[in-house]
């Protein structure tokens, strides 16, 4: 892809920070990058419980959203000096049901005063992964890695730093516990249908993780951190977590007999009301994956966060490997995707400071759209843009956030023939104008390259201004390209109705 041009970059940044909102905890760490090393030297942890709050019409309860909110100001007062592009905070189980309309998501990226991306359960496993592989001792074996969290259940079989099997399964620590403990009783009947509902949503992949294989299991984030420090105090277990302590400890808990008496050094308070719910989906996977024995690792999403910003400030983009592998795997023309992409980034470098496109994910997301736009001709010609858009939104791409992907869609969908104006609209409000004028230069890309020559395209020069556009071709060029005039004068008609004006010579 062509090099960014001069006035859009800036140095990495020394600091970096990730922020995860999870369903029962939100955690902040802050690291210093020096010579591609990473130092923690901040880390916060706040039991918000966001899960708790979650209704049946997918809204949160007021309570929840201001617990929430205060937590978010919190960690807003200690990023308050990053620079944009420094910090990464992500929402997982939770924010990913609530409803868009509730407007919690901008309340909180508000408080916190940095953008929120919501992330897909895979993409949120192969972030636990690369976390976790990081903390690990260097090794070629293959490992299994699960993650309870307080709305969902993350498995990964990876080797490595790279993630073979992911998986996300809707069983976690707050689930678990509103539904079977929702009393604060732990009784043996609620223990047994809690494992149960366990072991049906890990039916459907049993099966493949147990012949995938693994040599060692670890687990990440607060569940199985509590449960091993009340083995370990117990004296069930002197390394990590066995299956005979868990029988232990479920035998324990059944005994005391309620959430808020449970007596055991590693369980703070807080964690007492959605411990029993941890116990029970971890047992469960103990059970079905035929786990012996599982280490317990410092490591998990936070750390996964910063490992994938050191790697984009490296240049080292887990989304273009993503890309390159999804043009492969459809049969894309990628000759044809990187004229078009070439001209595209001409067309951005000359108006970037006039659209206000300065953040290098607008130029990297037009670069994947691009690349991309024609992914829907594998399933067939009429109306391709169509299948290349519901592909997008609906597969699992490694490294992208649902909204970049909906974005992605949206350009794509948005390459030919008319302009979705509807669908730009649905994009989250911050994003809808540089996304519609980022899909206005893929459309001029696609235009100009619509003949499919291997010819070097005309020098074209972009003028805009606001939402007037003027594309000036070299002398007689037109003149020659007929087609292409009246292709343009049919495209300013389509962007006329989209509130463009394109005028051209």
């Amino acid at each position: 892809m062509p090099s960014a041009p001069t006035f859009l970059v800036t140095p990495p940044p020394s600091l970096v920070a990730a922020v995860d909102l999870g369903s029962n905890s939100f955690h902040l760490i802050v690291a210093r990058i020096t010579n591609g090393d990473l130092q923690v030297i901040d880390r916060i942890k706040e039991m918000v419980r966001l899960g708790e709050g979650l209704t049946v019409d997918k809204t949160l309860r007021s309570d929840v959203v201001e617990r929430a909110l205060a937590c978010l100001r919190r960690f807003g007062e200690r990023l308050r000096d990053m620079p944009p592009g420094s910090v990464r905070a992500v929402g997982t189980n939770t924010l990913r049901q609530i409803r868009p309309e509730t407007g919690f998501l901008e309340q909180a990226e508000q408080a916190l005063g940095h953008p929120i991306d919501v992330i897909g359960g895979r993409e949120e496993a192969r972030l636990i992964y690369l976390g976790v592989a990081h903390g690990l001792a260097a090794g070629d074996e293959q490992r299994l890695v699960v993650d309870i969290g307080g709305g969902s259940t993350e498995l990964i079989i990876g080797q490595g730093f790279t993630p073979r099997l992911r998986e996300s399964l809707h069983m976690g620590c707050v689930s678990f516990s509103q539904r079977f403990f929702a009393d604060g009783r732990i009784t043996a009947k609620a223990m047994e249908r809690a494992e149960l509902a366990g072991a049906l949503e890990v039916r459907p992949i049993r099966e493949l993780f147990r012949r995938t294989g693994w040599h060692k299991a670890v687990g990440s984030s607060g569940t199985a951190k509590s449960i091993a420090a009340v083995v370990t105090a117990e004296g069930w277990s002197t390394d990590g977590i066995t299956a005979e302590a868990l029988e232990q400890l479920r035998t324990a808990l059944i005994a005391v007999g309620s959430s808020a008496a449970i007596p055991f050094k590693g369980v703070s308070e807080q964690r007492r009301p959605v411990f029993a719910g941890g116990v029970a989906a971890l047992r469960s996977l103990f059970l079905n994956l035929a786990i012996e024995r599982m280490q317990v690792s410092d490591e998990a999403l936070r750390e996964g966060l910063i490992y994938e910003m050191v790697g984009r400030i490296n240049h080292e983009d887990v989304r273009e490997r993503t890309v390159r592998a999804l043009a492969q795997r459809f049969g894309v023309d990628q000759v044809h995707g990187q004229r078009v992409w070439e001209t595209a980034a001409t067309l951005y470098e000359q108006v970037a400071w006039d659209w206000q496109l300065a953040n290098p994910d607008h130029r990297t997301l037009l670069g994947f759209a691009a690349s991309l736009h024609e992914i829907g001709l594998v399933i067939s010609h009429s109306n391709y843009q169509k299948h290349g858009a519901y592909l997008l939104n609906n597969a699992d791409l490694s490294g992208f956030t649902r909204h970049e992907q909906q974005i992605l869609a949206t350009l794509v969908l948005g390459h030919r023939r008319k302009f979705p104006t509807n669908d730009y609209v649905a994009l989250p409000k911050a994003q809808q104008a540089t996304a519609r004028r980022l899909g206005v230069l893929l459309r001029l890309a696609v235009l100009i390259h619509r003949g499919r020559a291997a010819i070097d395209p005309p020098q074209a020069c972009l003028r805009v201004n606001g939402d007037e556009l003027c594309l000036v071709f070299p002398p007689t060029w037109l003149a020659q390209h007929p087609l292409t005039r009246l292709e343009l004068e049919e495209e300013a008609a389509r962007l006329a109705a989209a509130g463009f004006c394109l005028e051209f010579g």
